[in-house]
């Protein structure tokens, strides 16, 4: 009886919250495609995907730990913007002492709540008791910590004449491009899980879950881990869904740009053993438009050349284009 009742209260809580899961996985996947615009690894389809999502290596980490950090943002947010019955912003601090000079107050992001609901959701999704099940969970908590240490501060003056003397706060979440850029940098620095395989095939499934939180307990949960080595993204690999570098879109000249967004041409082609090819592409559009009274607009023609840089096969080389050593899956 309280089995059943278990599951009528988490399907009513499914249909309540669908939505809101849906919206903050989309937003997780759309970062990651920012994030890796100009990596080799580029976030393609394939890696949201099942099939890409069954191999644990350092790109699929960051994939488990943005998609739960977009839901957890997300349930957060429609939470304290009262899009979501039973729940609104978090009170429980309002009044107490944060801080020399400043109290809790305001609307703070309900973070406890987009926390809870992400974890039964995202984490509802493993289903296995094996290393690799473990690596996604952890990753999953990394995301959804992601979200909490990007947190911001935001107070309010108080005291005669706005002169401050007291100052009211509250937490508000980031713009999640923060957190993004936050698990980008741990993404860099995630760190390969060493299990002894030995005691894995000789135990059984309890000893081998205590090999696997043996392994666990020495990493924090702040860190990304992964267990299978990246392949080669230089190179196309239908099976794994990989389509390499040629053909890719690299950057040499523009305002504003990063180091790493400079340094996109080297890394996707030279590297990787392509040429850059520069593309030219003319685009006609309306301009110089003017208004006739009335009722007439009129307008001229414009021609604009698009000048864009491709990766592509050098000449004389073998059927993937390499003469260059691959140095790593950047």
């Amino acid at each position: 009886m309280a089995y059943s009742i278990f599951w009528t209260v988490f399907a009513c809580a499914y249909l309540t919250y669908a939505r809101s899961v849906q919206v903050g996985t989309q937003s997780g996947i759309e970062e990651c495609k920012h994030q890796f615009a100009w990596d080799r690894w580029n976030c393609p389809d394939s890696a949201t995907q099942p099939k890409g999502l069954r191999r644990a290596t350092r790109e699929t980490s960051f994939v488990h730990a943005i998609s739960a950090a977009g839901v957890m943002y997300t349930l957060t947010r429609n939470c304290s913007l009262g899009d979501l019955d039973n729940c609104g912003c978090d009170v429980s601090k309002n009044g107490k002492v944060g801080g020399r000079g400043w109290l809790w107050g305001g609307c703070s992001d309900n973070i406890e709540f987009g926390e809870k609901i992400s974890r039964q959701y995202v984490d509802g999704q493993e289903t296995g008791q094996d290393s690799r099940a473990a690596v996604n969970l952890h990753n999953n908590e990394a995301g959804r910590l992601a979200v909490k240490a990007t947190l911001k501060r935001i107070c309010r003056c108080h005291g005669m004449s706005e002169s401050c003397s007291v100052q009211t706060c509250w937490t508000q979440l980031s713009d999640f491009r923060e957190i993004g850029n936050y698990l980008k940098v741990k993404h860099s620095q995630a760190q390969k899980l060493d299990i002894d395989k030995t005691r894995m095939r000789a135990g059984n499934s309890a000893d081998n879950r205590g090999v696997i939180a043996d392994a666990l307990g020495s990493i924090a949960l702040t860190e990304l881990i992964y267990l299978e080595d990246s392949p080669d993204y230089c190179r196309t690999n239908i099976s794994l869904g990989l389509y390499g570098t040629e053909g890719r879109e690299c950057v040499q000249h523009g305002e504003s740009l990063t180091q790493w967004e400079k340094r996109s041409c080297r890394r996707l082609c030279h590297e990787c053993g392509l040429r850059v090819e520069e593309k030219r592409t003319e685009v006609v559009s309306s301009c110089n438009c003017k208004f006739h009274w009335c009722c007439k607009v009129n307008c001229e023609d414009c021609s604009q050349v698009i000048v864009k840089h491709v990766c592509a096969k050098r000449e004389g080389a073998d059927g993937h284009g390499y003469k260059r050593r691959y140095r790593g899956p950047k």
